[in-house]
Formats: structure tokens, C-alpha cells, sequence
């Protein structure tokens, strides 16, 4: 086991922040090539966007660790599987131009015997020159990129590869405390004395690892595929209505009740349930003995899965700190809305316009809000028999950092509605359960608000007129601009009409005089 202390662990492999450099802030593409024990990925991020936007991503299991315990050296088809792929890589690489390209390898790597030899041989024959990092350079790595996703995030991370697992403390937007240790399932396949043999020397070396680390941490956040090979599996055995892995919340009751429901299954089965690669799969038992004992050891309370590692931690590493400070939801729903609405920056006029019904709302709530607003409209071009579902799958599958499953659906929901009025929660009764009664008309109000307001006037509904809410008189106002009163006629005054109904309330409307007074009201 190897530690680092809270200042080593800011320091990095970079020297200094690539971004202070203004002609960096400008890449287009920023590539990662991540060497593993049984992976290699490249991964090229479009610029260093505060959201990971996925230009490209390739991965292929090599399996560098196989074996590698027991001979010390890396396995021979996983080195010329592994060559191969570095090769197409490269090629790859110059053909997208990447001026911007980092490749890291981790615990197979550092740790053979033939790893220098095999790292000249990748050199010579790609021109790529791999940075071999040690463990808690590589636990502060992945540690980042759970902030990536997670600013807020406090608690443990753990990353699994193929050959080593590590664990980071973060909070306060910061990685503090890094260890390794060799729990990746390579190593534990060579560990003897059967089953309980092996749950003696996990156990052994967990507790190593809280003597240097502490188990004073309510969340736990999982890297690596064998963490989400096990999530999957989780999913599977709850008929879980979403795929998405990133954010996945597990408890450790659910997760010891999937680690006994796949003990209880035949490894073959559950594979062609979930569509995990029989490379992965095979990984699970062994990775499963660990994550039993890790809860039991360090007793989280909340268990995430995260989809990002040390990729996005490396991009996050050639962040600003301007950058790294913005919330990755609204910069990825505002290069959503820039890629794709109809009139990119329409979404905050919207969202300033229809603020007024949410005026004592916390900001955990406004910011979904926003998130709505600046998605109200990226799927304009979709069939409209079919928009309203297109843009529920857009909320619930996209790669959007800073979201709980619970608020992928109330997003998706809200921007369903934007579109449809009724008939749409029967055909997604599974997701739709996750909300409460509550959420769920909150959902509808939102998608009326937005149905409303998006129509309203073209160049931003401020110019249309102002809303004014009343909870306590019940009565929701709108006070129309004389200048261009006349955009209020029939499908506006049935949509406005159509939000006052959603929230129980009267709706009125009054034209504003051009010195300030109003004209009588109008019900």
C-alpha cells in the first residue's frame, strides 16, 4: 500500500495546469490514452469542456494484467493485442490532428517486469510515449474525475482495475488522502487457499487500507468496469427503468443483495441478460468478494457509480479553475441548446420569464429548472408524432454530469410535457414511479410553464409581457407589453389557460399602460 498526502495529491504528473497557457484554453480536442491492466481506451473529449463531451471512445481488453502475479511480466497475447491497439491508435490520433494527446498507463505497467522493454516498443513503433504513474497518482486522478461529475462530491472513491485498487478522500472540491493496493481481480485470481483463503486476504488488506484512509465517509463513489459490470447486475436483478450507469445510487443492503443473487446465477445467463463481454464477466466473482467486504469495512451509507475516471480526471486537470468552478449540468444543457435549439440563448430568457413561479424555490430545484429551459427546444426536429418521447430519452440517456437518476426523469417528464399534455405517463408508468406524486406534478407544471412561454413570442417572451404569481390569492397573472399585446390571441390565451389550471389557480391578464399603470383586467 502506498499513501500521499493532502499537498502531494494536488501536485500532478503536468508540472503546471495546461490551461494557464490562453492559446491551450482554445484546443478543439483534448486525447486520452489509458494503458490498464485489462484495457486499453482512448477517449478524445471535444475541448476542455466543463461537461465531458465524448468526440470519440474506443476501448479494447487486452488484458496486459492477466497472469502477471504469478510471472511478473505482462501476458504475452495481452502485449501484442495491446501493441495492435496502440497502433491503430496513433494512426487515429494523427488522422483527427490531436495536437493534445496524453497517454497514461497504470498498475500493469509500473509494475512488470518487461514493462520498460514493452513501453520502448510502443515508442518505436507508434511514436507515443506513455507517463507510467504510481498508485496515488492514479487514485488523485480518478478522484477527479469523480469532481468532474460530482463538484460537491465528499466522501471515498474507489477505483478497481484490472490489477490494483485505489481510493481517494474528497471534499470540498478537493482530493485528499490517496492509497493502492493490489485488489484488482488479476491479482486475486492467484491468491490461494480457495474462497476463504481469499476473503482472509481481502479482508487483511481492506483494513490496511482504513487504518490510512479512515471510515468516516458516508458516500462511496465507484470507478472502474468491474464496479459498473456490477451495477449492471444490480439493475438487472431490481428491473431497473434506466440504463444509465453514471449516478447509479446503490445501498449497501441492495448491493449485498445482488452480490447473492449472482452467486446464486450461472455466469453465462446473467451475461446474455446484460450484455456484459465474457472478458468482463468473468472478472465479477472476484471483484464481488471485494466490494462485500469494502461496504462491510467502511460501512457508506450511499453507494454512486460513477462513469467517469481518470480520463475526465485528466481532463479536468488541464481545467481552469474558473472552469472546473461551473456547474457540468448547465454547461452541457447550454452546449446542447447551442448545438441544436432552433434559437441558442432562448433558454435563459425562458427561464428568467417563468422564474416567477418559483420564487421561494431552492436552488437545488432552479437549477433543474434551468437545465429544462435550455433543453426545451434541442429537439425541435424530431417527427412530432414522436417528440415528446425523443426528448424523454434525451433527458434520461444523454451524458449529462451533476444529475441523480431521480432528476434524469423529472427533466425527462417536464420536457415531455412541453410537447404532449396527456397520455404520456401511462406509456412510462416503470420510470415515472421513481417520482413521487408530487415530483410528478411538478414535472407537468413545469413542461405547461415551458409549453406557454416557448411560444409565447419568438424573440424571448419578456417582450411578450411579464408573469406574476399569487400562491396565496391563487391567481396567476400575466401582464402583457401594449407594444405587442397582440401576440396574446387564441392558442396563447389557451396555453396560458392551460398553466393556470395546472397550478389551481385563477389566471388573469392585464395589458400594461406605457407609463406604467395597467389597463382593467380580463379574466
Amino acid at each position: 500500500m502506498d499513501g500521499s498526502s493532502p499537498d502531494e495529491a494536488q501536485k500532478g504528473f503536468f508540472g503546471r495546469p495546461l490551461f494557464n497557457d490562453p492559446s491551450a484554453r482554445a484546443l478543439s480536442h483534448v486525447g486520452v490514452i489509458d494503458v490498464g491492466s485489462n484495457s486499453v481506451r482512448l477517449v478524445v473529449f471535444d475541448g476542455a469542456a466543463r461537461s465531458p463531451a465524448y468526440f470519440f471512445n474506443e476501448k479494447v481488453l487486452c488484458g496486459l494484467g492477466r497472469g502477471m502475479a504469478e510471472t511478473g511480466r505482462l501476458h504475452p497475447e495481452g502485449r501484442t493485442r495491446a501493441l495492435a491497439t496502440m497502433k491503430r491508435f496513433a494512426l487515429l490520433a494523427r488522422g483527427m490532428n490531436l495536437s493534445n494527446l496524453t497517454i497514461v498507463a497504470t498498475a500493469a505497467m509500473r509494475e512488470a517486469e518487461d514493462g520498460p522493454e514493452f513501453m520502448a516498443e510502443v515508442e518505436a513503433e507508434t511514436g507515443l510515449r506513455m507517463l507510467v504513474i504510481d498508485g496515488a497518482e492514479e487514485a488523485r486522478l480518478s478522484a477527479q474525475g469523480v469532481l468532474t461529475g460530482w463538484p460537491g462530491a465528499e466522501g471515498l472513491v474507489c477505483d478497481i482495475g484490472g490489477s490494483s485498487m485505489e481510493l481517494a478522500e474528497v471534499g470540498a472540491g478537493q482530493v485528499h488522502r490517496c492509497v493502492t493496493s493490489p485488489l484488482g481481480p488479476f491479482r486475486l485470481q492467484q491468491v490461494k487457499g480457495g474462497k476463504k483463503g481469499l476473503r482472509s486476504h481481502v479482508w487483511k488488506i481492506l483494513h490496511g487500507l482504513r487504518d490510512e484512509i479512515g471510515d468516516h465517509h458516508e458516500a462511496l463513489y465507484l470507478v472502474g468496469g468491474s464496479w459498473r459490470a456490477l451495477a449492471r447486475l444490480d439493475m438487472a436483478r431490481r428491473n431497473y427503468p434506466l440504463t444509465v450507469l453514471h449516478e447509479y445510487a446503490m445501498t449497501p443492503k441492495s448491493i449485498r443483495k445482488t452480490l447473492d443473487w449472482v452467486a446464486d446465477h450461472d455466469l453465462n445467463t446473467l451475461r446474455a441478460r446484460t450484455g456484459l463481454s465474457a472478458d468482463r464477466i468473468a472478472l465479477v466473482p472476484l471483484a464481488a468478494v471485494v466490494l462485500r467486504q469494502l461496504v462491510h469495512v467502511f460501512h457508506p451509507t450511499r453507494v454512486h457509480v460513477s462513469g467517469y475516471g481518470i480520463r475526465e480526471g485528466i481532463l479536468y486537470e488541464q481545467m481552469p479553475e474558473e472552469l472546473r468552478r461551473r456547474d457540468p449540468l448547465i454547461e452541457a444543457c447550454r452546449f446542447y441548446e447551442h448545438q441544436s435549439a432552433r434559437l441558442p440563448g432562448f433558454g435563459r430568457k425562458l427561464f428568467d420569464f417563468l422564474l416567477p413561479l418559483w420564487r421561494s424555490a431552492p436552488d437545488k430545484t432552479l437549477r433543474i429548472i434551468k437545465a429544462a429551459c435550455l433543453l426545451h427546444d434541442v429537439n425541435w426536429r424530431a417527427h412530432p408524432d414522436y417528440r415528446a418521447d425523443t426528448c424523454f430519452d434525451t433527458a434520461t440517456r444523454a451524458n449529462l454530469g451533476g444529475l441523480a437518476h431521480d432528476e434524469r426523469v423529472f427533466l425527462g417528464l417536464a420536457l415531455m410535457y412541453r410537447y404532449k399534455t396527456d397520455g404520456a405517463v401511462a406509456q412510462l408508468a416503470e420510470a415515472a414511479k421513481m417520482l413521487s406524486p408530487e415530483r410528478l406534478r411538478a414535472a407537468q407544471v413545469l413542461g405547461r410553464a415551458m409549453r406557454f412561454g416557448a411560444m409565447f413570442s419568438m424573440d424571448g417572451p419578456e417582450n411578450g409581457g411579464t408573469l406574476k404569481y399569487f400562491p396565496k390569492k391563487k391567481v396567476l397573472e400575466l401582464v402583457l407589453n401594449p407594444e405587442t399585446q397582440d401576440l396574446f390571441t387564441e392558442v396563447a390565451e389557451q396555453r396560458f389557460k392551460g398553466l393556470a389550471r395546472m397550478l389551481q389557480v385563477e389566471p388573469k391578464v392585464r395589458t400594461a399602460r406605457r407609463n406604467g399603470t395597467a389597463t382593467a383586467t380580463e379574466d
